[in-house]
């Protein structure tokens, strides 16, 4: 493998505006590949900058790296996205987005009665949870996505 045809890690962070340490994180976490060179350091080949940017604008997105992970792992030999890739990837993405655009919609709209009463009513407030009934739901903030 010719040199000239990897990046260093610093290389790869400066052109794709990443800390060094974010590199090695994606890696851990098999976004992104190096192979290491006879002094044992990583070089990536070019094709990593396409891969992060997509990790990138997929956070920028809201998209969890588990769900970048796994559309990742659906392509053959580990290959960078194309921009039909990114077609794909991105529509998938799109419902879940969307949901999720709801969800907070529906979460403005009750804070704000909230916020606007200031009472914080303990036997009104949709969001008060008397004796921790919601706790037989399951954990987190059961009540974020109650459709009611």
């Amino acid at each position: 493998m010719k040199s000239d045809m990897t990046l260093s890690v610093g290389q790869v962070a400066k052109r794709a505006g990443v800390a060094i340490s974010t590199l090695h994180f994606y890696e851990e976490k098999g976004l992104i590949f190096s192979d290491r060179n006879a002094g044992n350091q990583r070089r990536y080949h070019k094709e990593v900058l396409r891969r992060v940017s997509v990790i990138k604008t997929a956070q920028k997105l809201g998209v969890s790296l588990a769900d970048i992970k796994q559309a990742f792992s659906r392509l053959p030999n580990k290959r960078t996205p194309t921009q039909a890739d990114w077609q794909r990837l991105s529509k998938a993405w799109q419902q879940s987005l969307n949901e999720r655009i709801q969800q907070l919609q529906t979460l403005s709209e009750r804070l704000t009665g909230c916020i606007g009463c200031g009472c914080l009513s303990m036997e009104l407030c949709p969001l008060y949870n008397e004796e921790d009934h919601l706790s037989q739901q399951g954990t987190g903030p059961q009540l974020l996505g109650d459709k009611g």
